[in-house]
Order: structure tokens, then C-alpha cells, then sequence
């Protein structure tokens, strides 16, 4: 048997220690971000279709006097109207259409809490938020 010199008892134990809360925070920070991208990857395909329905909302009398021209109060109508399919959209921080001549442009706000990373940071969380833009084309 070895002898053991004098201090050297439980330093294996807080070097484990040590290394299990590291891997416990990479873990968690690994988790949280993937779950901030994956938030940000459904906010943005629900702004892409909410802006792409908003651009079909064109003045229709403008349209028959052969002018293009997008109609604010019905695209911003088809926007939500979209946007409403979606289940998520409740939960949401903030919804923003807004029109400036043909251009629609949807932004989306959300956030993210922590959750693993959460023991470490407290109830701090992401901020996510997502632009999409789209304008009616005319086509001959």
C-alpha cells in the first residue's frame, strides 16, 4: 500500500467536481443555444409567410386602373391573418407590419429562457427577433 502525503486528501474529489459543473454549464449553454436557433428558425418562417401573404393585399381599384400598388390596411390584415394559423404566435413579444410604398416588412420578437444554462445565469434568457420583407411583382 501507498502512503499518503499530509494535504493531498480530496483533491481528486474537487477536481471532479470541478469538472462536472464545467460540463454541466457547456451542456446547458450547448442546449439553450440550440433551442435560441431553433425559436429563431420558426420566427423566421412565420415573418417569410406573414410578409409574403401581406404582399398579395394590392389595391384592387389601383390594380384595375393599371397601377401596382399595395393596399396598407389589407396587407397588414393578411399579415395577421397569417400569422394567426400559427399556435406559437401567442406567445410571442412582438408583432410589427409595416408598409412603405410596396414594401411589406414583418418583424417578430420573442425570447428564449434558460433553461440548464438557467442554474448558472439565473432567469435571464435570449432575445430573438426576425425581419422579413416582401412587395407584390408585376409581371407581363
Amino acid at each position: 500500500m501507498r502512503a499518503r502525503r499530509a494535504g493531498e486528501q480530496g483533491s481528486i474529489t474537487l477536481w471532479v467536481l470541478g469538472l462536472c459543473v464545467a460540463l454541466m454549464f457547456l451542456g446547458g449553454l450547448s442546449l439553450d443555444l440550440w433551442r435560441a436557433v431553433a425559436d429563431r428558425r420558426q420566427l423566421s418562417s412565420m415573418a417569410d409567410s406573414a410578409a409574403t401573404a401581406a404582399a398579395d393585399g394590392v389595391d384592387i381599384p389601383a390594380l384595375r386602373a393599371g397601377s401596382l400598388q399595395v393596399d396598407p390596411e389589407r396587407a397588414r390584415a393578411l399579415a395577421l391573418a397569417s400569422l394567426d394559423e400559427d399556435p406559437h404566435v401567442q406567445s410571442l413579444d412582438g408583432v410589427d407590419v409595416e408598409v412603405v410604398g410596396n414594401r411589406v416588412t414583418v418583424s417578430l420578437r420573442d425570447h428564449v429562457g434558460f433553461s440548464l444554462l438557467g442554474i448558472f445565469m439565473g432567469g435571464r434568457h435570449f432575445d430573438v427577433e426576425v425581419h422579413a420583407a416582401a412587395e407584390p411583382e408585376e409581371r407581363q
